[in-house]
């Protein structure tokens, strides 16, 4: 028996008794696990002696106030993302509905700096990282845009590639993750972001989409710097170039979070113009318990070191299991991220939709091979994102075993098919 026939008769056989321990896992979603929700039950208590007044007297129960949101919460969160409070708008829960609004606004009354709605553009289209977020491409292709991949390099975006395509006037926007990013943990180098605020466009009103969704979720000691797309935009001359996002969906609880638009002057009066049909503010309340219980930004930083503590276990446990089995094979290289939610792996090209079948039938629902492109269509068919941050500890460590067997054995598998088609 050949070594690659030994290797594969040996993982089918650990396979197969995995599989038969019948478990049922998942591990599909960067969703915060009950634990980490837990760290904000005190949100849900009554707000101190009745507390629902501002810092500016106001009553928080009613109608009226900025429609950008509490001054004092502005400026906790600009502390904490250097940002200025004056470049910020305070939404709900979800930074992705107010994507969705950009998005919108864009297409229906154009963006200051253009020349006309971007509907009324022939073919419009989108620079999309990968691997990446598939909500983020699904956003776009909701509505028609044309979606461009380009390769991330472990520093960001190909700026050789991102520069080529958005000198087409047709390319009017760009997806980025640029802290930690989903799924490959990466963090833009300061020449990548130089570089995008920098650059030329063929569309006057080219926007980057930049949703710095991680910024606080750091899993060492360091706090990854992000230079300020803001402060290098305007610098080069491009002041409304970025439109910023960012919200507390994992930070304190999901479902009751706070969002926040961020950008220049004219970018921040054409939101509230068009939000202002919309809503007469978003919720004050809530605004008021999260500046309660965060207090300052130093507070928000202390929070998510109990956060860490939590889910910093169970990324270890999934690089343990990793290393374990893959480790000098060939078969896989994944990231090793120092903050977000998720460990992105690159497997045997060809066999990524093998490994989440695989899983499936061992019990193990994995997030859909493809997921992390447009369309969900991975050209090579290699890239798994893995989200250990739900389950408990032991589950996933129970997870990541089957995950190592499932891409060992397709990966063994497609060398076998590969030798004997030689």
């Amino acid at each position: 028996m050949t070594d690659l026939s030994a290797d594969l008769a040996r993982t089918r056989a650990d396979y197969e008794s995995f599989k038969a321990r019948g478990l049922k896992l998942d591990m599909t979603r960067g969703k915060p696990s009950p634990e980490q929700l837990s760290l904000s039950d005190a949100m849900l208590l009554p707000q101190g002696n009745r507390d629902t007044t501002t810092a500016a007297g106001e009553d928080a129960r009613n109608y009226g106030g900025d429609l950008r949101g509490l001054p004092e919460v502005r400026a906790l969160f600009g502390e904490a993302l250097g940002l200025t409070a004056d470049a910020i708008v305070l939404g709900n829960n979800s930074s992705l509905a107010l994507m969705h609004d950009c998005i919108v606004w864009a297409l229906l009354k154009g963006v200051p700096g253009g020349e006309r709605p971007w509907s009324r553009e022939a073919s419009p289209a989108f620079i999309c990282p990968v691997p990446g977020y598939d909500r983020h491409f699904g956003l776009t292709e909701e509505f028609g845009f044309r979606l461009l991949p380009v390769p991330l390099t472990g520093q960001g975006p190909d700026m050789d590639a991102v520069e080529a395509l958005a000198a087409d006037p047709s390319v009017k926007g760009m997806w980025c993750v640029p802290r930690y990013s989903n799924p490959t943990g990466e963090t833009y180098a300061d020449e990548t972001v130089r570089r995008l605020a920098a650059m030329k466009t063929g569309a006057p009103d080219f926007r980057l989409f930049w949703d710095d969704a991680y910024a606080v979720h750091h899993l060492t000691e360091r706090r990854t710097p992000l230079a300020s797309i803001l402060d290098l935009a305007r610098e080069a001359g491009h002041p409304d170039r970025a439109f910023c996002f960012a919200s507390t969906s994992k930070v304190t609880l999901a479902g009751a979070g706070v969002a926040l638009f961020a950008s220049s002057p004219a970018n921040v009066s054409w939101f509230l113009a068009r939000a202002g049909r919309r809503t007469i503010g978003s919720d004050k309340l809530n605004q008021l318990r999260h500046l309660r219980f965060l207090r300052d930004a130093e507070g928000l930083h202390a929070h998510m070191v109990r956060h860490r503590d939590l889910i910093g276990p169970k990324f270890d446990a999934v690089l343990r299991a990793l290393e374990r089995r893959l480790g000098g094979t060939g078969l896989a290289r994944w990231s090793r991220p120092e903050g977000g939610y998720f460990i992105s792996v690159d497997a045997v090209p060809g066999t990524a939709s093998r490994v989440v079948a695989l899983a499936k039938a061992a019990g193990l629902a994995l997030t859909p091979a493809g997921a992390t492109w447009p369309g969900g269509r991975d050209p090579e068919d290699a890239n798994l994102r893995l989200a250990p941050t739900f389950p408990k500890l032991g589950d996933v460590e129970a997870a990541a075993e089957g995950i190592a067997i499932c891409i060992a054995l397709a990966g063994l598998e497609k060398r076998a098919e590969d030798t004997a088609a030689a």
